[in-house]
């Protein structure tokens, strides 16, 4: 146990050189982590090995993972009902958008730039046409934008994305099973279940010391992301439905997820975000660069392409349609989720896994950092005394 607590105790301290950074830069905590995570695993790898890091270690994955979960819950569960019934056809016009036009000019840049076989080029496809929900909501939560129609339009837009994303990798590489359908009518038995449950179980059960929300909460996610694993789907896609269907319910209780926020953003998301830096591998980058220059730079033109023209449609002023196309430019979870997917059934290759993670990396620090220092909608942003966000 010794070494498991020095491991923390490094990455904690990562943590908040991160958070000290981002308040120096003015940038979103979560880009610093990844950055911090990125040079981590160059310098300390270099001087003292790379065991300290410790990255693949079961118990770090697990935090990692519960970090992406709960965050992911909490941008669903940041959704407005009212707002999403209103904002609809936008909504799905730009998520699908968002998806289509990097999946495809992602999928031939592959093929015609870096001479990828056929295969190889559709998963890069699928990985590039991701948006970080996870992402976007720290950048939402940073700066208030989480509690504005705006700011919930824009994560119900990388929603409609990702599960395009989530269906076309189903669809070409991983055939529907009777497993798909196990998980499909347990998703859908949780969306009319817990809407109807958790309001009287909280009212009859909570608002006690012992955190009883907290704890029904994480059994659900946790429970229906083992579904989602078992039926070769993503533990994070249930996170978000749930999130979504409980918006009514848990959105509204400041209380309940201010601490859900405590316990996520001040613990389990550092985990995730400093993880995904350590995916990075600057030394295989420098010595084959073109693979992460020509996804990166193609999936940030093709969301340019698509997305800026279709918030530009449904009526955005032009910075606010920037700011939107950039953060949906951002890619992380499902990107390197799609990735991995790839290299452990042998679609691609390692070289070739390593410019994808790489990109999908970059995506989720370059895009954010130009939005957040040309394009940021400063008319949007609550007036706040204090840090606190509601």
């Amino acid at each position: 146990m010794t070494a498991i607590w020095a491991q923390a105790a490094l990455w904690l301290g990562l943590a908040l050189v991160a958070t000290m950074l981002s308040i120096w830069m003015r940038v979103a905590t979560a880009l610093s982590e990844i950055i911090v995570g990125t040079v981590a695993q160059l310098v300390i790898g270099a001087a003292l090995g790379g065991a300290l890091l410790a990255g693949d270690a079961t118990w770090i994955k697990f935090l990692s993972g519960a970090g992406a979960i709960l965050l992911t819950f909490l941008a669903g569960a940041e959704l407005d009902p009212a707002v999403f019934k209103r904002q609809w056809k936008p909504t799905l016009g730009i998520g699908l958008v968002g998806f289509i036009a990097p999946f495809l000019i992602c999928a031939a840049a592959a093929h015609w730039l870096l001479g990828w076989g056929i295969q190889q080029s559709w998963l890069a496809g699928v990985a590039m046409s991701t948006t970080s929900v996870a992402v976007v909501y720290a950048v939402m939560l940073e700066f208030g934008l989480n509690t504005t129609d705006y700011g919930k339009g824009v994560l119900a837009a990388c929603f409609v994305n990702d599960l395009a994303t989530v269906i076309a990798l189903g669809l070409l590489f991983s055939p529907f099973t009777w497993k798909t359908l196990v998980f499909v009518a347990g998703i859908v038995a949780a969306a009319f279940i817990l809407p109807r449950v958790v309001p009287r179980f909280f009212k009859r059960y909570g608002n006690r010391p012992s955190e009883l929300e907290a704890k029904f909460l994480m059994l659900c996610l946790f429970g229906l992301g083992a579904l989602a694993g078992w039926a070769g789907s993503e533990a994070v896609l249930p996170a978000y439905l749930v999130g979504m269907v409980l918006a009514g319910t848990v959105g509204k209780d400041h209380a309940l997820v201010r601490r859900l926020r405590t316990l996520t953003l001040g613990f389990l998301t550092p985990f995730y975000f400093i993880r995904a830096g350590l995916l990075v591998s600057l030394p295989a980058l420098a010595a084959a660069p073109l693979g992460f220059v020509v996804l990166l730079l193609t999936k940030m033109g093709a969301k340019l392409a698509g997305v800026y023209p279709a918030t530009l449609l449904y009526k955005s002023p032009k910075q606010e349609a920037m700011y939107t196309t950039l953060l949906m430019s951002t890619g992380l979870t499902f990107g390197t989720i799609s990735a991995l997917f790839g290299l452990s059934h042998g679609v691609i290759n390692q070289a070739e896994y390593s410019a994808i993670v790489a990109a999908v990396v970059g995506s989720a620090v370059v895009p954010t950092l130009i939005a957040n220092a040309f394009f940021l909608p400063h008319h949007l942003l609550p007036s706040r005394a204090s840090g606190d966000q509601t």
